[in-house]
């Protein structure tokens, strides 16, 4: 995959028809790729593999458990976009994690548009499940750009190391790495939250 320095975690689509916007995004085909809009370009990686969905499937399957029933919040899927003001023009700007997580009190409500759209606001808390075509240079990168949009909390979470990266704002490389034997710790991002990455892992 070829990277670039605008969003390393990803390939950027050379032939879109720039400048794109949320809505460009939006009208989309389903082609099999997964994509971002990242200062108006267009990038895209390959569908997640087995392990990798697995992973992030566990995580928010954990997640809402320990959510739903205290009515903290919602728990979004693999690839749910966000329209990020906090990286510039939001409407340029659609990053789409592996896991999040947003407050009951900034969830849109249901009964208007935002709902059915790319929601326009960073969620508290953002998890990358890592990819083999991504290194840690790319994902310190993505973490950074979370953390610049307003996002609380954000797990990179690395299969083959069975580690996670825990990123906090205003720092420039990870507050923690986590390996087997630790456990995620929902901070400020979705306070009172613990999963064992014994339990992540297995």
């Amino acid at each position: 995959m070829a990277h670039d320095l605008l969003a390393p975690w990803a390939e950027i689509v050379p032939d879109a028809p720039y400048p794109m916007t949320a809505a460009d995004l939006a009208r989309l085909p389903e082609d099999g790729w997964n994509y971002e809009l990242v200062q108006g370009r267009l990038v895209r990686m390959p569908p997640a593999a087995g392990g990798h969905g697995s992973i992030a499937q566990d995580l928010g399957m954990a997640l809402r458990a320990f959510v739903k029933p205290r009515k903290l919040g919602e728990v979004l899927a693999a690839e749910t976009g966000f329209r990020l003001a906090g990286l510039g023009d939001p409407e340029k700007n659609v990053y789409a994690p592996d896991v999040a997580f947003v407050r009951a009190d900034r969830v849109p409500a249901r009964n208007t548009p935002a709902w059915d759209d790319f929601w326009p606001l960073a969620p508290d808390l953002a998890a990358e499940v890592v990819s083999k075509s991504q290194f840690k240079a790319d994902m310190a990168k993505k973490a950074q750009e979370w953390l610049t949009a307003g996002v609380r909390l954000v797990w990179v979470i690395w299969p083959k190391r069975r580690e996670v990266d825990v990123w906090l704002p205003e720092q420039d490389h990870p507050a923690q790495t986590l390996k087997v034997g630790d456990a995620l710790d929902g901070r400020d991002g979705v306070p009172g939250f613990t999963y064992p990455l014994a339990d992540l892992f297995a």
